[in-house]
């Protein structure tokens, strides 16, 4: 692992398949903006000098990137040297992107490796053969059509300037580029299947390369204590359970996590090393509840849309992302919405470590529902996302929509809600959050409503028979009895200190702190006490540009006692029982 800290985000991109082997290409890049589409003709792609330079991986719309350009980018390109270290020789080299934005080709010494189409989820090229002793040379174009109906953009702006809950665009590179050397028989990938009722592990995995004679060694490890192994044939299809002597749940409060190790084994030889980590956690639902570890758990959800006024989607730091976590928890919250973002692996990671409860979800903001080739454009990258992000504990749900409109094809809907749940029958799936719901395990509204008293009226009906409050009941499924939460409510407007008309919040600002604090505890408590509502997720932690609803301003500083927002937020719940 590289020890160089003189670049951003030096962590360890991917915290779930560990190898010792691998370098982090972030840095100073060469940039340069193509308007006209013309940077292949102009021959970019063969490893010409570009005119500028830029830091990855910030986009160029950040201050971090040292690039700042917020006009629409159609075309960027990007270009790095490196030399791999002489004890890679004989592996196999793959180069990782985290993500770039939205349509990537990739060069290696003026030779296609290969393209990607999505923004938000990682792909990676194999480039052995590209390779040459000493220098070798990257190049990236990444094209990026923010304002293309079929480029699903989440809340990035199809203006030139940020507008109501609208914001700054991202193009291009905007997570950790690096490179991994494998041996030439590798594990590809695994899937785990925590068993916390019959405590044990049950695990799928892939082998690239000739696996005549591997065998596949699972190691478990509680606190460093080995508590379970298996072995098996690596040869063809690989499915196994592992027993584990010691069961210890992860949760909320106790987010335990065991350590797992898999490794590569021919004659007595290792041939590959990979460590990672899981948790045993149960979610499935009964009658009107979600269960956690067989248990009512309220869930107390804020919505996190991942932006960072100096990196935009790109936290500066590994510590920016594990302290919005701590931020929320301060608060009283257990989780949270990821909102119109696919996050990146290492903030999942500290929601593994912290006990944070996330719901994954897809930016499909930008893309036309009702388009024929919509389907195409979204599911290949959001079937990227579940196997990228499968494993992690701290999700406990999938939500690939977010207020469609009635315009839509409902077969989208259905289509990309029955493939989640082929790929991923362990959580449940909301097949669009708030709005139109077509085939769903839960069903949501959005409520902005700000009297508390109209609020709370909203869903009294509620408690006494099965008549929801729906966004839109002419175009809705029929409610058919699952688990119901309010998944946006509050957007209370709070920044008194504003001096300009470009805030935007929901409904009307508060008159003083007092006010805002007495609205919050009344909307939050009318579902919190609610005996059918099962969870709420208020609208938002932080503030984002002109959007200035949150529990925090956008460089992360509390607007109120976060000690206030924890009591009110931390009672129990009706669902939860004495």
């Amino acid at each position: 692992m590289s020890k160089n800290e003189s670049f951003p985000r030096p962590e360890y991109p991917r915290p779930q398949m560990v190898r010792e082997g691998w370098l982090n290409l972030n840095g100073r890049w060469e940039f340069e903006k193509d308007p006209g589409l013309s940077g292949e003709e102009r021959g970019l792609h063969l490893g010409r000098s570009l005119k500028g330079s830029i830091v990855v991986p910030f986009c160029p719309e950040s201050r971090l990137s040292g690039v700042s350009q917020k006009d629409f980018m159609p075309c960027v390109w990007y270009r790095r040297s490196f030399a791999f270290p002489e004890e890679w020789k004989g592996k196999r080299i793959l180069l990782h992107f985290g993500a770039v934005d939205y349509e990537a080709s990739v060069w290696v010494n003026g030779k296609l490796a290969g393209a990607h189409r999505g923004g938000y989820s990682s792909f990676s090229f194999e480039i052995t053969h590209l390779l040459k002793k000493g220098e070798n040379q990257i190049v990236v174009r990444a094209m990026d059509d923010t304002r293309n109906s079929l480029q699903p953009t989440g809340k990035q702006s199809k203006r030139y300037e940020s507008y109501g809950c609208h914001y700054s665009r991202v193009t291009g590179i905007w997570q950790t580029v690096w490179l991994e050397a494998v041996p030439s028989t590798y594990l590809r990938w695994f899937r785990l299947y925590p068993d916390l009722d019959q405590g044990k592990l049950s695990v799928h995995a892939g082998v690239d390369g000739d696996a005549e004679g591997v065998i596949l060694r699972a190691k478990a490890f509680a606190s460093g204590k080995k508590v379970g192994e298996e072995s098996i044939s690596a040869c063809g299809p690989i499915s196994f359970a592992l027993k584990l002597s010691e069961v210890h749940p992860w949760e909320v409060k106790n987010p335990f996590l065991y350590e797992l190790e898999f490794s590569l084994e021919k004659e007595g030889r290792q041939l590959d090393l990979v460590k990672s980590y899981f948790g045993l956690r149960k979610v499935h639902i009964q009658g009107k509840k979600v269960l956690i570890n067989n248990r009512p758990t309220f869930q107390r959800l804020v919505l996190d849309q991942g932006y960072y006024p100096d990196g935009l989607y790109t936290a500066p730091s590994d510590e920016a992302l594990k302290k919005d976590i701590e931020l929320s928890q301060r608060m009283g919250f257990n989780g949270a919405r990821l909102h119109q973002k696919v996050f990146e692996p290492r903030f999942l990671y500290w929601a593994d470590r912290l006990g944070y409860l996330v719901w994954g979800e897809y930016p499909n903001w930008g893309l036309d529902h009702s388009h024929p080739k919509a389907l195409e454009r979204m599911l290949t990258e959001w079937i990227e996302v579940l196997e990228r992000d499968f494993n992690h504990p701290s999700i406990i749900g999938w939500c690939p929509f977010n207020e469609t409109p009635s315009s839509q094809n409902p077969e989208l809907l259905r289509s990309i809600f029955r493939v989640t749940k082929m790929i991923d029958p362990t959580r449940p799936v909301i097949d669009t959050s708030g709005y139109v719901h077509v085939e769903t395990d839960i069903y949501d509204c959005h409520n902005y409503e700000q009297d508390p008293k109209k609020f709370a009226s909203y869903f009294s009906e509620f408690a006494k028979s099965d008549k929801v409050w729906r966004n839109f009941p002419e175009n809705n499924a029929p409610y058919q009895g699952q688990p119901y939460f309010v998944s946006e409510y509050g957007g209370i407007w709070w920044n008194p200190g504003q001096e300009d008309e470009k805030g935007w919040g929901y409904g009307t600002r508060p008159k003083t702190e007092k006010e805002f604090l007495e609205r919050y505890r009344a909307l939050t408590e009318s579902l919190l006490f609610h005996p059918k509502i099962f969870g709420f997720c208020y609208t938002q932690l932080y503030d984002i540009e002109q959007e200035v609803n949150g529990l925090y301003t956008y460089d992360r500083r509390p607007k109120f006692d976060p000690e206030i927002i924890r009591k009110i937020n931390s009672q129990r719940a009706a669902i939860e029982g004495k």
